[in-house]
C-alpha cells in the first residue's frame, strides 16, 4: 500500500517513512498508550526492507501565550514557573516533584481558559496552589509577585493568610 499523502486525514497518521531505507509502506506490530495517556507508543516494521522501529503520537497543542503587562507577549515556558516556586519553596520542605505537579496543574488549568493569558491570571493562579502547599513559600511568592514594598504588605497579607471567618449565621 503506497502513502498519497494528500488524501489522508489529518487527524490519523497511517505511514511514517522508514528511518533506514526511507520507504512509505509499513505495519503496525502494537500499540500502547505511553506517557501517561498523553501519547500513542507504535511499534512499526517496513515492509521494504523488514526493519522495526518505534513512533509515537502525540497531540498537538496549541501554544499558550503569556501576555505581560508591557503589552510583550511570549510563549508558555513552565519551566520559569517551576523556577519562581523553587526560589519561593528555598530551605521548606517541600519536593521538587511537588513543584512539578504544582506548574503542570497551573498550565492545565490556564489551558482550559484560552490561548492567551495574563502574567495577573498566571500569578493568581500559581498563589492559589501555593497556599495549600506552603504558607511561608505563598508569603514569599506573593511579596514577589505583589511587589510589596514595606512590611506592612507582609502583615496584611499574612493576616489574609490566616482568617478563617465563618459565614455570618442569619437569625
Amino acid at each position: 500500500m503506497s502513502c498519497p499523502m494528500a488524501w489522508r486525514p489529518a487527524a490519523s497518521v497511517t505511514c511514517v517513512r522508514c528511518p533506514s531505507c526511507s520507504g512509505l509502506e509499513d505495519k503496525v506490530i502494537d500499540s500502547r498508550t505511553a506517557e501517561d495517556g498523553a501519547a500513542i507508543r507504535r511499534r512499526r516494521e517496513c515492509l521494504a526492507c523488514g526493519r522495526r522501529y518505534t513512533t509515537f503520537e502525540r497531540v498537538e497543542e496549541t501554544p499558550l501565550i503569556v501576555v505581560k503587562r508591557s503589552g510583550e507577549r511570549e510563549p508558555f515556558d513552565r519551566r520559569k514557573i517551576v523556577a519562581g516556586l523553587r526560589a519561593a519553596t528555598k530551605n521548606r520542605p517541600v519536593v521538587t516533584e511537588q513543584l512539578e505537579a504544582l506548574a503542570a496543574e497551573v498550565e492545565e488549568t490556564v489551558r482550559l481558559e484560552g490561548p492567551e493569558l495574563s502574567t495577573q491570571r498566571l500569578g493568581l493562579a500559581v498563589l492559589e496552589r501555593l497556599r495549600a502547599l506552603d504558607d511561608v513559600a505563598y508569603v514569599r511568592f506573593a511579596s514577589v509577585y505583589k511587589g510589596f514594598a514595606d512590611v506592612g504588605d507582609f502583615a496584611r497579607e499574612v493576616g489574609l493568610l490566616t482568617k478563617s471567618t465563618e459565614p455570618k449565621q442569619r437569625p
